[in-house]
Parts: C-alpha cells; sequence; structure tokens
C-alpha cells in the first residue's frame, strides 16, 4: 500500500466536504461490518471511513431523517426529564389538618 497515495485520497475527499459534521452510512464489510448505520462525524474521519471502504457519505434525506430521530429522542429525554422533577412533599396528618382549617373557618 502507498501511504502516500492513501492519505492523498483522504485530504482530497476531506476538501471536499464542507459541512463542520457529515453523516455517513456504513457499508457492509467482509469482517462484519454491518450495513446501513448512520453515524455523524467529522470531515476527517468520514474520509477515512471513505477510503477505507466502511462507509459512504450518506444522501441529503438519509442525513434529514436521522437528524429529525435524533431531535425526536432529545425531546422524548427532556420530557422524561421534566417529568421526573415533579415536586413532592410530605405532610403529617396534624399539619395537614392545620392547613385546612387555616383556610377554611370550622363549622359550628
Amino acid at each position: 500500500m502507498d501511504l502516500k497515495h492513501y492519505y492523498q485520497k483522504i485530504r482530497n475527499i476531506e476538501a471536499g466536504i464542507a459541512e463542520a459534521f457529515v453523516v455517513v452510512m456504513s457499508l457492509e464489510t467482509p469482517d462484519g461490518g454491518k450495513p446501513g448505520t448512520l453515524t455523524e462525524v467529522i470531515p476527517r474521519v468520514a474520509a477515512k471511513m471513505i477510503v477505507d471502504g466502511i462507509a459512504r457519505l450518506a444522501s441529503a434525506e438519509e442525513a434529514k431523517q436521522m437528524r429529525d430521530r435524533q431531535a425526536e429522542a432529545l425531546r422524548a429525554v427532556e420530557q422524561a426529564a421534566a417529568a421526573s422533577r415533579v415536586q413532592l412533599t410530605v405532610l403529617p396528618t396534624s399539619e395537614l389538618n392545620r392547613l385546612r382549617a387555616s383556610v377554611r373557618p370550622p363549622k359550628e
């Protein structure tokens, strides 16, 4: 393997990527790589994965779908976190009765 040629390919592909983070889709590999997994990586890593033949750049539609799924998952986590922050105060019965009595006068 010619290392100069290998790293030149990586630099050329990296130069063609304009985004700060790019989505790549994994390809099936002889060592058991699972095809179809979307991952967001920096351009340098994406270029290396492409040259190594383990991934390809995802289409704009695939990238949008992945980011939409991530946003939905984030919203779900934030909702669950907000629901877990419900404040609960435990009062003794005597304290509860005293509070009730102070709000409404006792019946005669």
